[in-house]
């Protein structure tokens, strides 16, 4: 674990010894003073103090960070998915699979928010099985619609609201994922478990 700074209060902590994601609970779950954000990347957390003498309190407690699971190893949110994606014939040819083989494998998988960005409520899920990784499109969309389910390089996703993207689609879901009324207004959290199941 390297920790690199990032100006007066904040610092970025590349590699930590678990998951970005369940290391970045453990260490809001210490509550520590002063500590105003913990955001987990793909290798890395940042965190970010009220000031420098947050921060060095802060990361003289990182040794105590204990991961966790967000929602508790018993939580799984599941997403019902109609798989009629404009891509699920192309990624089963790209892949040497039948479209069944790829919603098997879609579906069977144990899937974990690994981080959140590109847009609010979009998280990146790892434990997309093997054979299903491709790189993203070529040529972009203009326009997902909002509940398409895709696929790129190591990742799942569903796209929370209508946006540009480069993933593959494999189908939609109506599972409302973010909603700015809610509390939390997204579903899916760093560290969250997901699964994903056909629709019927």
């Amino acid at each position: 674990m390297r920790i690199l700074s990032m100006g007066v209060a904040s610092v970025i902590v590349e590699h930590p010894p678990v998951s970005p994601a369940a290391w970045a609970i453990g260490l809001r779950s210490l509550d520590l003073p002063g500590v105003t954000d913990v955001v987990p990347a793909a290798a890395t957390v940042l965190v970010s103090c009220v000031d420098a003498d947050a921060l060095a309190a802060a990361v003289a407690r990182f040794g105590d960070v204990v991961p966790e699971i967000a929602g508790g190893a018993d939580h799984v949110v599941t997403i019902p998915v109609v798989y009629d994606g404009e891509d699920l014939d192309a990624v089963a040819v790209a892949c040497g699979l039948t479209v069944e083989e790829v919603v098997e494998l879609h579906t069977g998988a144990e899937y974990r928010v690994a981080f959140c960005g590109f847009a609010p409520g979009f998280g990146y899920l790892s434990g997309l099985p093997e054979a299903l990784h491709l790189p993203r499109r070529p040529t972009p969309r203009t326009r997902v619609p909002a509940g398409a389910v895709a696929i790129a390089a190591e990742y799942a996703a569903v796209y929370p609201r209508p946006s540009p993207g480069g993933w593959h689609l494999l189908g939609a879901t109506d599972h409302v994922l973010f909603d700015v009324e809610r509390r939390p207004p997204a579903v899916l959290q760093p560290g969250t478990s997901v699964r994903f199941r056909r629709a019927t």
